[in-house]
């Protein structure tokens, strides 16, 4: 049977970079050049990085992608690459408005492209505020083979394009995605990805961006089925990877063009020839999947890491108080950054424990990160006695002292502040507007406090497999969590236990469940009436909190959006 070896480069682009872009793309090429591949399939919009958000109104902006792409496809040719066909995702544009859209980039020319159909508008997606579906689908012949192509979402949908490849014959079909990680979804591609290897009745490669963006995480998972529905080999997840296959296929899948399926098929031949039968690679090993709590931290991680760096900062800032918030965004730092890169501050008041300031102390120790410790009782004194403070307020002004201690390092050494709030305090909101709120980042603000220990026994769990210190102290892990903002303060003495809080925002928040559902799952009407009062009361904190990463369903920001101002209460 006629063989093709296959390259699928999951790679980290950034958003409007498009020269970074084209360099990641040329890099990735020359190894698959190497490895002996045929072609090489980038992810979804790779060229300007996904998603590019209103910069796809720009004009300016969609005539750079298009130029850049040109440039792309003669620079591969000068570097001897025009050889291998490049599948590059990029933001096209023509008279009917802006395509999200991939090219086949081949011997200096661009040689085909393809636009998506199904354009998501929902969760995070906004596609149909930017772009203009296609009706069309091109069949790239190379080596006699025939190569059909759809972009992320095309393959999310029942029917389609997907279904029109397999009425009008391919030998394979390739994937491009950006598909954003969260909790379990890796669970689903597999299936989803087999489904359609089935209905297109040929071997499917999926290939997906790795990476963060804003709040955005991209995990990779690439892989390859057989027509069948079998895994024939899956990529590593949140690194970049390159995964080369060699495919033996059937050969002459061709029935039709034209119209099929309603959409216009359109073949393009690169070469007509099989190539000479040759020695094939092994088939490269299916990556081990990884457990929850491995996923959701390897995830924060590189959402910190690309968030900080592909800002410009070099070094991050946040409070260390003790508690297991603040030590798992400290360990989350120093695995993205490097200890070196990690300032951390303790700041006690005249209500700080001991164990408070001793467990931060340890902290640093075990990760070596650089730690200072900033006293704010005198900046309390001040404000409390000027203004005559007292109770919440008073709380309210240790919370905002600390706040402004950590901005003013920032402004001065221009390290960026790390808000360390999860999302279990930011649903009910247990957090102070600029105190603890203030940051340019959050690294656990869609993470449940339940879930913070979960991560932090993890990554303890995996230092001990190592042979390594365990970053978090135990005392932070187990001790009853607290403020400290008052004297012997712990969060049970205004919130529900944290498993239970949890249950319900989980439902609430995450699963959109009004109030008899909430009954009907079984929770007390006096804890449901309190917990989303709390919820519903906190919508305007929630707008002024920093961006962080996403891993679940319905993170705050982008997924769920509601109104500030709104008379409308569950119950």
């Amino acid at each position: 049977m006629p063989q093709l070896r296959l390259a699928l480069a999951q790679v980290n682009a950034t958003v409007g970079d498009l020269a970074g872009n084209a360099d990641l793309v040329v890099a990735w090429t020359r190894k698959a050049a190497e490895s002996g591949a045929h072609l090489v399939v980038f992810p979804e919009m790779v060229l300007t990085g996904y998603p590019v958000e209103d910069l796809a109104l720009r004009e300016s902006f969609a005539i750079a992608s298009k130029q850049a792409l040109d440039a792309l496809a003669i620079r591969l040719a000068d570097a001897g690459l025009g050889g291998v066909a490049a599948f590059v995702g990029y933001l096209d544009r023509d008279e009917h408005g802006k395509r999200n859209a991939a090219a086949v980039l081949h011997g200096g020319r661009v040689v085909a492209t393809q636009d998506k159909h199904h354009l998501p508008n929902y969760g995070v997606f906004d596609e149909r505020r930017y772009f203009t579906p296609g009706d069309r689908l091109e069949i790239v012949r190379l080596h006699g083979l025939e190569i059909g192509l759809v972009i992320c979402e095309d393959l999310w949908q029942d029917g389609g394009p997907i279904a029109a490849l397999g009425e009008a014959g391919v030998d394979l079909v390739v994937s491009p995605n950006a598909s954003p990680y969260e909790r379990n979804k890796d669970d689903l591609r597999l299936p989803l990805v087999a489904r359609r290897a089935a209905e297109a009745g040929a071997p499917l490669a999926y290939v997906n961006l790795v990476g963060g963006q804003d709040e955005l995480v991209f995990d990779g998972d690439t892989m390859v089925v057989s027509a069948d529905g079998a895994l024939i080999t899956r990529a590593q997840q949140f690194v970049e990877h390159l995964t080369v296959l060699d495919l033996d296929l059937p050969g002459g899948a061709a029935r039709t063009d034209g119209q099929v399926g309603g959409f216009t098929v359109t073949r393009h031949t690169l070469s007509d020839a099989p190539l000479p039968g040759y020695e094939p690679l092994p088939v490269p090993k299916t990556a081990e999947p990884l457990s929850n709590e491995a996923e959701v931290w390897h995830a924060l991680v590189i959402g910190l890491r690309d968030y900080v760096l592909k800002n410009g900062f070099r070094s991050v800032v946040l409070g260390l108080s003790g508690g297991i918030d603040s030590a798992v965004v400290a360990a989350l730092a120093v695995d993205a950054l490097g200890p070196d890169a990690v300032h951390a501050v303790s700041m006690p008041s005249v209500y700080s424990s001991d164990h408070s300031k001793s467990d931060a102390a340890e902290m640093a120790r075990r990760t070596g990160l650089q730690y200072t410790e900033q006293p704010i009782a005198d900046m309390v004194k001040v404000f409390v006695d000027q203004l005559g403070l007292t109770g919440l307020s008073e709380e309210n002004v240790q919370a905002r002292c600390r706040g402004v201690t950590l901005m003013g390092l920032s402004n001065q050494h221009g390290h960026l502040v790390l808000a360390t709030g999860n999302k279990t305090e930011l649903a009910v909101g247990y957090s102070t507007i600029y105190g603890d709120a203030v940051g340019g980042f959050a690294p656990i603000k869609d993470v449940l406090k339940t879930l913070v220990w979960d991560i932090a026994r993890w990554r303890n769990d995996e230092s001990e497999k190592l042979g390594e210190l365990p970053p978090i102290p135990e005392n932070s892990i187990t001790k009853p969590p607290s403020a400290e903002l008052r004297p012997g303060q712990v969060d049970s003495d205004s919130l529900p236990d944290y498993e239970l809080l949890d249950s319900v925002l989980d439902e609430y928040v995450d699963g959109d469940k009004g109030y008899h559902d909430l009954l009907a799952a079984g929770f007390d009407h006096d804890l449901i009436d309190r917990v989303l009062r709390m919820v519903d009361k906190a919508e305007y904190k929630r707008r002024q909190y920093p961006p962080g990463t996403k891993i679940s369903e319905k993170a705050f920001g982008r997924d769920r959006r509601l109104p500030i101002t709104s008379g409308w209460r569950e119950g």
